[in-house]
C-alpha cells in the first residue's frame, strides 16, 4: 500500500469494505473527511448522539475538494494532533502523515473498483515505534475496528442519498 516503506511499524491495523457505488463518486467524501472539514462519517442512527455542531457533513460542500499534498488537517487525536497529506491520487488513494510524539503513523485509504457499481476501500493505519506493542494492538485494533465500521456504514449512507 501506499506509504507503507514510510514507517516501519510496529503495529498496523487494516480494515476493508465495499461500498455500493463507483470510485469517482466515493471520492469526493474521503477529500473533505476530518476534523474541521466534512467530520467522521458516523451513521445516522449513532450520529443523533453527537451534538449538532460536531456531526459530519452529509452533503459534498465545494469548498472542501481542494485537499493537496503538503495541507495539515487537524485530528482528534489530541490539541495539538494533526495529519499531513503526503500523497493525494484522485480516485486511487489519500495518504497522511503524522508524528505523536516520537511516533510516526501514516495512514492510507486507497480505493480500487470491484466492478461498475462498487469500491473496495482499504484502510491502514500504521504506527511506530510503539512502546506498549500488544496495548497499542488490543485496545487501538478494536477502536480502529470501531471508528471504521462507523465510517463504512454512515458513507455507504451518504453514497445512497
Amino acid at each position: 500500500m501506499p506509504g507503507d516503506d514510510l514507517v516501519d511499524a510496529d503495529v498496523v491495523m487494516d480494515r476493508a469494505f465495499t461500498l455500493g457505488a463507483p470510485p469517482d463518486q466515493v471520492w469526493p467524501w474521503l477529500v473533505q473527511l476530518g476534523k474541521h472539514r466534512g467530520g467522521w462519517y458516523l451513521p445516522g442512527a449513532v450520529e443523533r448522539a453527537v451534538p449538532r455542531r460536531h456531526r459530519a457533513l452529509r452533503h459534498l460542500d465545494p469548498a472542501l475538494q481542494g485537499l493537496a499534498v503538503g495541507d495539515v488537517i487537524p485530528d482528534w487525536g489530541g490539541a495539538d494532533a494533526t495529519f499531513t497529506v503526503l500523497e493525494l491520487a484522485p480516485g486511487s488513494h489519500l495518504l497522511f502523515g503524522s508524528t505523536r510524539g516520537r511516533m510516526q503513523l501514516t495512514w492510507c485509504l486507497r480505493l480500487q473498483p470491484v466492478d461498475a457499481a462498487r469500491t473496495r476501500l482499504h484502510v491502514r493505519l500504521r504506527l511506530g515505534p510503539v512502546r506498549h506493542r500488544r496495548l497499542a494492538a488490543v485496545v487501538g485494533g478494536f477502536v480502529d475496528l470501531v471508528t471504521v465500521a462507523c465510517l463504512a456504514a454512515g458513507l455507504e449512507e451518504r453514497l445512497d442519498r
